[in-house]
């Protein structure tokens, strides 16, 4: 197989493996650009904010604190606080991209969401075990590309005809993009030690959420905590 049919095939593998995630996705860009458009956000203002920031869950809080007048600073340092979880995304990603031209890496780190970062890292797992290159940069396209086009897209359609849909929330769509992730997740661990500083980062952030309502802490504190949990932890053997 020569080197241009080996990348469309794996940019194909990519989409479909994402197809779970996308069903999930749906739903919540929908009801997105439907509250963006219900608290005074043009269409335009909600492709936008969707498609540089590409954040689902700062999207959502800055949609909530977008009024008249608008809290830029408010929205700005919150969206910060939730975003802050990339960097440490962006850390697990160095072995795997540090070759990578800025051409290429700019790109990939652009459309880097939880979602295609979480499938990456799990596909390389499988890779290495089969003995091949551990990342797939056209893998990881097919699904970090396909997961912002669906996002922006049906924002738009959110921001333009939700008034159409009713109340999509009651649908009961939105809980199959956490679950989707969980189980990704979990396919990342190796033993139950390795889950540790995901239960301290879990225990961390909603301890900080209950004490610091209404802020975007609990993203970093949890974040860290984890980090810290996992940076101390001896290694474990399988059980």
């Amino acid at each position: 197989m020569n080197v241009a049919s080996n990348t469309l095939s794996e940019f194909r593998r990519g989409i479909k493996e994402a197809v779970p995630i996308m069903i999930g996705m749906v739903p919540f860009a929908l009801i997105l650009g439907t509250q963006a458009a219900r608290n005074g956000m043009s269409w335009l203002e909600t492709v936008l904010m969707m498609g540089l920031n590409f954040a689902g869950g700062s999207e959502f809080a800055a949609v909530g604190l977008w009024h008249s007048p608008l809290p830029v600073l408010l929205i700005i340092s919150t969206t910060l606080l939730i975003n802050s979880r990339h960097i440490l995304m962006g850390i697990a990603f160095i072995p795997f991209v540090r070759h990578l031209p800025l051409k290429q890496l700019l790109p990939a780190l652009f459309v880097m969401t939880d979602e295609s970062w979480a499938m990456s890292l799990a596909d390389s797992r499988k890779r290495q075990q089969a003995g091949l290159p551990a990342f797939s940069l056209p893998y990881y396209f097919g699904t970090a590309l396909t997961l912002y086009a669906l996002w922006v897209a049906c924002g738009f359609l959110g921001a333009k005809f939700g008034y159409l849909l009713g109340n999509v929330e009651n649908l009961g769509f939105g809980m199959a993009f956490p679950a989707v992730f969980l189980v990704l997740i979990r396919g990342m661990w190796t033993t139950w030690r390795a889950a540790i500083p995901w239960l301290v980062s879990l225990i961390t952030a909603a301890v900080s959420y209950l004490l610091l309502p209404h802020s975007g802490w609990y993203v970093l504190l949890g974040t860290f905590a984890g980090l810290l949990t996992a940076l101390f932890s001896p290694e474990g053997e399988s059980e």
